[in-house]
C-alpha cells in the first residue's frame, strides 16, 4: 500500500498515521496517511478475502460478486461523477483510485482489490461524527441529501447501480426468500416497480446513514463519505434511510412531518432556476415516502428479522403500503 500511495503521489515519505477503520465483512481497511511529514490523506485499502467473514452469516458467492461490484462502482462515481459535487453536497476529492490484481498479503490471500487515495475531510474542517444528532444536525445532513439530489436530478447513472441503495430487491434474492412474510414478499416486487417508475429520479447515495456523514465541529456543514450503492432512484430511499439510521421509532412519529418539510424546502431552493416542476416533483416523493420505507423493511426483515429499525413506525408504514395494494 505504501509504494502504491509513494507512486501515485510522488511523495518520498509515506506514514500510517492511523487505522481508521476496518471495512465490513473483513474486505480491508482506511488508513490516514501522512505524505512527506505534512498533508494527510485517506487510504482505502479494498482487500478482499478469499474466505469471507460476514457478521450475519450472509457470505455466499452472491454477496461477494455483489461487494467486489460495489467497489468497482465507487471507483466509477469518483471517476466520472463527483466532480460535480458543490459545497451544497460536499464529497472528499479523489486523488487515485486503482483496481488491483489479485495476489497476497501478509495475512492472507486476496482475490485483487482497489485502492482509493481520497482527500482527508478531518484535515479540510470537517472533523467530528455524530451518533446522536439535534433536530439542526439532520436539517444540515437534509440539506446535503437536497443538494445531491438536485445536483444529479435528471442524469443518467453512467457506469453506477442502475438502481442505488444496497438493499435493491433485484441484489437481494437470498434475503427475499427466507422472508416469513408472506404479504410483504409478495407485494416486493409492486413496491420496487412503483419506486422504480418515479416520473423524477436522482442519484440516491445508496448508504446516507449518520455514520457515513462528517461534521464541521459546529455542525455549520456537512461532507459525506462511502458512494459503494450510488445509483439511480427516487431520493425518498436516502431520506427515509437516513432518518431511520438517527430517530427511533417514537421521534420518527412526531417529527416525521417536519423533517420531510424541511428537506423539501432545502430541495426547493436547490432547484431554484431550474426548469423543474417542483411541485409535481414533491407530491410525487411525498407519495413515495412510505414505499421507501416499506422497500428497506422488505430487506431488513429478510436480512435481520430481529433489527431495532423494525419499530412501530417502520412497521405501520409498511402495513399502510401493504393496504394500498
Amino acid at each position: 500500500m505504501r509504494d502504491w500511495v509513494r507512486h501515485v503521489t510522488g511523495a518520498r515519505e509515506v506514514e500510517v498515521v492511523e487505522r481508521v477503520q476496518s471495512l465490513w465483512s473483513g474486505y480491508g481497511e482506511i488508513v490516514r496517511v501522512r505524505l512527506d511529514g505534512a498533508e494527510t490523506v485517506i487510504c482505502k485499502r479494498v482487500a478482499p478475502p478469499r474466505q469471507a467473514r460476514h457478521p450475519r452469516g450472509w457470505s455466499t458467492s452472491r454477496s461477494h460478486e455483489r461487494k467486489l461490484r460495489s467497489y468497482a462502482i465507487e471507483s466509477r462515481w469518483y471517476r466520472d461523477h463527483a466532480a460535480r459535487c458543490t459545497d451544497a453536497c460536499r464529497v472528499p476529492r479523489c486523488l487515485a483510485a486503482e483496481e488491483l490484481a489479485a495476489g497476497e498479503t501478509a495475512a492472507e490471500e486476496t482475490q485483487g482489490g482497489f485502492c482509493f487515495l481520497l482527500e482527508d475531510l478531518d484535515a479540510a474542517g470537517f472533523s467530528a461524527r455524530r451518533t446522536e444528532v439535534s433536530d439542526a444536525e439532520i436539517d444540515r445532513c437534509l440539506a446535503w441529501l437536497a443538494g445531491f439530489h438536485a445536483t444529479f436530478l435528471g442524469a443518467e447513472p453512467e457506469g453506477l447501480w442502475e438502481v442505488g441503495t444496497y438493499w435493491h430487491l433485484a441484489t437481494r434474492p437470498d434475503e427475499l426468500a427466507v422472508i416469513d412474510d408472506d404479504a410483504l414478499r409478495d407485494a416486493a416486487a409492486r413496491i420496487d416497480a412503483r419506486l422504480n417508475a418515479a416520473r423524477f429520479s436522482t442519484f440516491v447515495h445508496g448508504d446516507a446513514k449518520l455514520a457515513n456523514f462528517c461534521f464541521r465541529p459546529d455542525s455549520s456543514a456537512v461532507a459525506a463519505v462511502d458512494f459503494q450503492y450510488v445509483g439511480g432512484g427516487c431520493g425518498m430511499k436516502d431520506v427515509a434511510y437516513f432518518l431511520s439510521s438517527c430517530l427511533d421509532a417514537g421521534e420518527l412519529e412526531a417529527s416525521q412531518d417536519a423533517h420531510l418539510d424541511a428537506y423539501f424546502g432545502h430541495l426547493r431552493e436547490a432547484l431554484s432556476g431550474r426548469e423543474v416542476d417542483v411541485d409535481a416533483l414533491e407530491a410525487e416523493w411525498r407519495a413515495l415516502y412510505p414505499l421507501a420505507w416499506a422497500d428497506f423493511v422488505r430487506f431488513l426483515v429478510g436480512w435481520s428479522p430481529g433489527h431495532w429499525k423494525l419499530h412501530d413506525y417502520s412497521r405501520a408504514l409498511t402495513r399502510e403500503v401493504l393496504a394500498l395494494g
